[in-house]
């Protein structure tokens, strides 16, 4: 299947005022992370952008740092995704808990970076863009073209890198019947 590099969204659409934010239920955790999931898939490109300027700032003032941290974490998540595929235990909590998984690759790649290199470059590097796309897609609010093409995207009819993503840390969205409810309520 051919990957698709979503479009990117207007900026007054990214960060349309406080209106369109809002603190996600705590209560509700598969509702929470329905929303993250969602606005991953939506935001990706603008995600994309904003990380890409804060790794490019911390890349240009400490290359090689850089290329060790982002190689590290790379290895880590590709270690990990490869581990829950072969070990029951860690595909249940990766699907149960992905956001203990991540933090879970996140520490691992810390600690490696840690003893073979410089710890703020992770943290401004690395960790920083992480941590700016989950605050906002944990509060900002879904729209209904959002919701739409996140269905496609759940369908198959379309592949993104986050959805690439996502699919490793199996997030995604992917029954026909989801889509059917979803477009059954549209119409009422």
């Amino acid at each position: 299947m051919e990957v698709q590099v979503a479009p990117l969204r207007a900026w007054d659409d990214f960060f349309p005022g406080s209106d369109r934010f809002a603190l996600p239920d705590l209560k509700d955790i598969s509702k929470w992370n329905n929303r993250v999931v969602s606005n991953l898939l939506y935001y990706q490109t603008n995600y994309l952008m904003v990380a890409a300027a804060l790794v490019s700032i911390v890349g240009f003032l400490s290359p090689l740092n850089m290329l060790i941290g982002g190689t590290v974490v790379v290895l880590v998540f590709l270690g990990f995704v490869w581990m829950s595929h072969n070990k029951d235990i860690l595909r249940k909590m990766k699907k149960q808990y992905p956001t203990t998984f991540v933090v879970a690759i996140m520490l691992s790649s810390y600690f490696l970076i840690s003893y073979l290199g410089d710890v703020m470059v992770f943290m401004f590097g690395i960790t920083l863009p992480l941590l700016l796309m989950f605050v906002h897609a944990s509060l900002r609010l879904r729209n209904i073209q959002n919701k739409l093409q996140n269905k496609m995207e759940g369908m198959g009819l379309k592949k993104t890198p986050m959805g690439f993503i996502l699919d490793a840390l199996e997030q995604q969205e992917d029954s026909i019947n989801k889509l059917a409810d979803y477009i059954s309520k549209v119409k009422e």
